[in-house]
C-alpha cells in the first residue's frame, strides 16, 4: 500500500515541480518586459547594442575582405569541408560560402558583446533599480565584486568558444541549425546575468547554492532569453531584457531562500 501511495503522489509531486519552475520563469519575464518599459530601461537598451554594433562594423569595414580570403583558403584545404560542400544545401552556396558565414556570424558576435558589456557596466543600475522597486527589503550581502564579475564573463566566453568549436561538425546537419544558437546563447545569458543579478545581495554561499540548486532553469530561462534574442530587430534588445529576467528570477529565488527556516550564513 505504501509503495502504491508513493507511486500515485510521486509524479504529482514532480508534475507540481515543474509547474512551479515554469511559472518561475514565466513570472520573471513579465516583470523583466515591466521594468523594460521604464524610461532608465529604456536608455539602456541603446547603448551597449550601439557601442557592440559600432565596434563590429569597424572590425568588418577593416578586416572583411582578409578574414573572407583566410577562411576560403581553409575551406579549399579541408577535405571534409570540400566534401560537405558538394551536399546539398551547401553546394548551392559553396562559391560564397565565406562571405556567408562572416554574415551569420556578425549578428551572433553583436550581440554576444552586447550581453558581456551589460553584465560588466550596466548589470549594476539594473539590480539597483529593480530591487529597489520590487525587493526593497532584500538585504545586501555583496558576495560578488566587479573583478569577480569580469572573470566570470570572460570564463563564459571562453566556454562559449570551445562549445562552439566542439560543436562545429554539428553544423553541417541543417535540421540542427535553429537548435545550436539556442543552446550556446542559453549558456552564455546564464552564465554571465546569473552571476552579476546576485552580486550585490547575496553572499558568496546563497550565490552556490541557488546556481546549483536552479541551474536547470536558469539555462531554461537563458534559453527562452536566446529565442527573443532571434527574433529580427528586436534581436538587438534582448540583451538587456535578458539581463532584467535574470535579475528578477534571481532576486525571487534569493528572497525565497531566505525565507527556509535553514537558510544560514
Amino acid at each position: 500500500m505504501g509503495d502504491t501511495r508513493n507511486d500515485i503522489i510521486g509524479p504529482r509531486l514532480e508534475f507540481v515541480t515543474e509547474g512551479f519552475i515554469v511559472s518561475e520563469i514565466t513570472k520573471a519575464l513579465i516583470r523583466a518586459f515591466a521594468s523594460l518599459l521604464h524610461p532608465r530601461m529604456l536608455l539602456l537598451m541603446l547603448w551597449p547594442v550601439a557601442i557592440a554594433l559600432v565596434l563590429w562594423l569597424g572590425l568588418a569595414f577593416a578586416f572583411w575582405s582578409q578574414a573572407a580570403a583566410w577562411l576560403q583558403l581553409q575551406f579549399d584545404q579541408s577535405a571534409a569541408i570540400g566534401w560537405a560542400i558538394t551536399v546539398w544545401p551547401l553546394s548551392l552556396v559553396a562559391t560564397h560560402l565565406a562571405w556567408i558565414l562572416l554574415a551569420l556570424l556578425f549578428l551572433p558576435l553583436v550581440l554576444i558583446t552586447a550581453v558581456l558589456i551589460i553584465g560588466v557596466f550596466a548589470m549594476p543600475a539594473m539590480v539597483k533599480h529593480v530591487a529597489g522597486r520590487t525587493y526593497p527589503g532584500l538585504a545586501l550581502r555583496r558576495g560578488g565584486t566587479f573583478a569577480g564579475s569580469v572573470w566570470n564573463s570572460v570564463a563564459a566566453l571562453a566556454w562559449l568558444a570551445l562549445l562552439a568549436l566542439l560543436s562545429l561538425p554539428l553544423w553541417f546537419f541543417p535540421l540542427l541549425w535553429p537548435l545550436l544558437p539556442i543552446v550556446l546563447f542559453g549558456y552564455l545569458n546564464q552564465r554571465v546575468f546569473r552571476y552579476d543579478a546576485l552580486a550585490e545581495h547575496a553572499s558568496s554561499w546563497e550565490m552556490e547554492t541557488l546556481i546549483r540548486r536552479h541551474r536547470r532553469e536558469l539555462f531554461v530561462l537563458g534559453a527562452v532569453l536566446a529565442l527573443v534574442g532571434l527574433i529580427p530587430v528586436l534581436g538587438f534588445f534582448a540583451p538587456v531584457y535578458a539581463g532584467l529576467a535574470f535579475i528578477h528570477y534571481c532576486l525571487a529565488r534569493l528572497a525565497q531562500l531566505r525565507d527556509e527556516p535553514v537558510a544560514t550564513q
